[in-house]
């Protein structure tokens, strides 16, 4: 036989050790990608398809088995518990069914198909047991919201017990992120248990939507991604310095003048409705803030005489400084228009800034240094912005709103009620201040260190997660007063086109941070969660950014 003839069996053994070869190669090119190979050195951050699950924020307790089981959209269905105080009426658990469904299996309506044969390893059935008398399905979210759940995935049903239904959003969420496909694309979920509860009530993300105007339809896609993530405060600085878009019924030439377009950049009472509604159906609080005295240049194109004239020696500059302090028309303006805002948005909490105050032009008005000596203040300005903010709060509290100020308010001395809020924002010495707040006995959020909007090249998200919240000198008693966090994302170089790729996942960071235990602090692990929750993200429609070289796994499906 010619050496150059192959019989049929050494043909097929050299095709064989081919495809072995060729199969061994593709395994080791995947492995290169999706090692996620990290910047700084600290890591190999590997990200590995063998372990599918990828909870993130990480749950308190958690047990997983490697029994699995099935689940099919035709056969699958999220009900209420026949001992749950929620029923069909619940319209805030109704939409969520839906839209968990949906997650986990596109957009196949729960209904759409007939039920097929049930195989013995197939879950066909979430039940969701709301355990108070009061279940809360017409109520707003709150800080004293009740958010724990437990959640058990066994034969024939999965149990998700909260006591409200503000703990079964978050565990209707860590259910989805239990759903994974196995490599023939069939949905499959873990023998699991799990008991979960938030470390910090407060939980926030602030976006300014005075610097660039958001349309709606961000902001909502936003809160989705907040729902994704377990946070529940939206911090909305709707108005500032460059514009204001919020549309007062009581003074709508605040808008028409404020804004960049009195039409399509202002937000009007029904837009408002929308988003708190939005929000409200996710479990999220839209918590309002009217930054004054400062930060209120577009106020004034629509208020005459709410701010101070600036001089130049003795004539008047023509320009503008903070709200004027010494009209009595000033505090009448501030009653009507948080009376509207009180009615406007039901939280019980109401931001009204305080922070960055430039003095310059009350130093320069001639009737600003007349009063100032009238009232003894010297040429102390602090204490002049002290007795604006004194009156500003008496208003606020007259509404019945709580408030939260920035952090100078608390700084400049002003005499604050018991149940103020004080955010922690100057970056530098953060931990001291911490420090001093509470030993002063206030309730206390940070956001110095999670400012998104200051950005790096590489992973910053690192920083952002190492940051330890509790880690300032003080009394376990002080360390309670600290509620939680926000991360905040201001508006100077973000609009539609950009912000929600630079807020997400680098905000994820800062929900696993508020949400899961303070030893939860690997950075490895939390890398493969996190780029696994990013591809999570991308697939529901959020275009989160990535966080180093690698893929996600539905991209096989097209992108």
């Amino acid at each position: 036989m010619d050496r150059n003839q192959l019989t049929e069996e050494e043909s097929s053994r050299r095709v064989n050790i081919m495809g072995l070869l060729l199969n061994c190669a593709v395994f080791l090119l995947v492995v290169i990608v999706c090692s996620g190979w990290q910047d700084d050195g600290n890591y190999d951050g590997r990200l590995s398809d063998s372990d599918p699950i990828s909870l993130w924020p990480l749950p308190q307790k958690i047990q997983i088995s490697a029994v699995a089981f099935k689940l099919s959209a035709s056969s699958f269905q999220i009900s209420h518990a026949k001992e749950s105080s929620a029923g069909p009426g619940c319209n805030l658990l109704q939409n969520a069914f839906r839209r968990y469904f949906e997650y986990m299996f596109g957009s196949v309506k729960n209904e759409a198909k007939p039920r097929k044969k049930v195989f013995s390893s197939e879950l066909t059935e979430l039940q969701v047991w709301i355990t108070s008398a009061d279940p809360e399905c017409d109520g707003y979210p709150s800080l004293k919201s009740d958010e724990s759940y437990e959640l058990s995935v066994d034969q024939p049903s999965a149990v998700l017990k909260a006591s409200n239904v503000w703990g079964a959003l978050r565990g209707l969420e860590t259910f989805s992120q239990l759903v994974y496909e196995d490599d023939y694309g069939v949905n499959i979920i873990n023998k699991t248990s799990i008991v979960d509860f938030p470390r910090f009530a407060h939980r926030g993300i602030l976006l300014d939507t005075s610097r660039h105007y958001l349309p709606l339809r961000v902001i909502l896609a936003n809160l989705e991604a907040m729902a994704m993530n377990k946070y529940n405060v939206f911090h909305w600085h709707i108005v500032d310095d460059p514009s204001f878009p919020y549309f007062s019924r009581t003074f709508p030439e605040l808008s028409q003048k404020g804004a960049f377009h009195p039409y399509t950049h202002v937000y009007t009472p029904a837009d408002v409705k929308m988003v708190i509604e939005f929000a409200r159906m996710r479990g999220i609080r839209v918590i309002p803030e009217f930054d004054t005295p400062g930060h209120t240049q577009s106020w004034g194109k629509g208020q005459k005489d709410l701010l101070t004239p600036c001089y130049s020696g003795s004539s008047p500059s023509g320009t503008f400084g903070p709200v004027n302090p010494i009209l009595n028309t000033t505090y009448e303006f501030m009653g009507r228009f948080f009376k509207e805002v009180s009615t406007m948005f039901p939280d019980a909490y109401v931001h009204l800034g305080g922070d960055e105050v430039d003095f310059s032009c009350w130093k320069s008005n001639p009737d600003i240094q007349k009063f100032m000596e009238e009232h003894g203040f010297g040429h102390d300005y602090s204490k002049l912005e002290s007795y604006y903010i004194q009156r500003l709060l008496d208003i606020v509290s007259s509404t019945n709103k709580g408030y939260m100020i920035w952090q100078e308010v608390f700084d400049n001395g002003v005499k604050l009620k018991e149940d103020t809020v004080v955010e922690v924002w100057k970056g530098s010495q953060f931990e001291d201040e911490l420090q001093n707040v509470t030993r002063a006995g206030f309730t206390t959020i940070i956001s110095a260190p999670w400012y998104l909007d200051y950005i790096s090249y590489g992973q910053d998200w690192q920083k952002y997660y190492k940051v330890e919240p509790l880690n300032f000198k003080g009394t376990e008693e002080q360390k309670k007063l600290v509620i939680g966090g926000e991360a905040c994302l201001w508006g100077e170089y973000v609009d539609a086109t950009n912000l929600t790729p630079r807020l997400w996942p680098r905000a994820s960071a800062v929900a696993e941070r508020l949400w899961s235990d303070k030893d939860v602090k690997d950075i490895g692990n939390a890398y493969g969660r996190l780029a696994q929750h990013r591809c999570r993200m991308v697939q529901r429609g959020i275009p989160a950014e990535p966080l180093f070289v690698g893929y996600c796994r539905h991209e096989y499906k097209g992108l």
